[in-house]
């Protein structure tokens, strides 16, 4: 079993968090000024409010993944998860449900329990993930929780 580390991300942590992203679409250095941005309050998704967070997840201080989102209106919900990034090879072993319930605590203490998730109809894995974790359909585009308490309960 493999012994992973959540913390709160720091705008140190934004070059390897920008690496993760870049594996699957743009660049580093385009995702190096989108997360800084967004950690800066500099970047704003649409009806984001400035309130916002991003966790890691590490194995021995390494980076494998990460988690971020904010608090927001769009929808008429309450949180909005942004991003989450998991390196291939640990994708599959738990990193994503533990990030994720971190999240979820995030918002608890926000007390921001309608939670959505914009997930790409066609993305069946993330589809799932989600669903197995309590996510309901919003719309075509969009997932949503109506309490993500129920995260932290599973």
């Amino acid at each position: 079993m493999i012994e992973v580390q959540y913390r709160e991300a720091d705008l140190s942590d934004v070059p390897a968090m920008a690496r993760i992203r870049a594996l699957e679409w743009q660049t580093e250095i385009y995702w190096q000024d989108r997360i800084a941005g967004y950690m800066n309050n500099e970047h704003h998704p649409q009806q984001a409010l400035e309130k916002r967070i991003i966790y890691v997840a590490t194995i021995t201080n390494n980076i494998i993944g990460f988690i971020a989102g904010h608090l927001t209106h769009r929808y008429n919900c309450d949180g909005e998860l942004e991003w989450i990034n998991v390196v291939q090879e640990y994708r599959g072993k738990g990193v994503s449900a533990g990030l994720l319930r971190v999240l979820s605590r995030w918002f608890i203490t926000q007390n921001a329990l309608m939670v959505c998730i914009d997930v790409d109809p066609e993305n069946t894995t993330a589809q799932k993930f989600y669903r197995n974790h309590g996510a309901e359909n919003l719309n075509k585009h969009w997932l949503y929780w109506k309490d993500i308490s129920v995260v932290v309960k599973k």
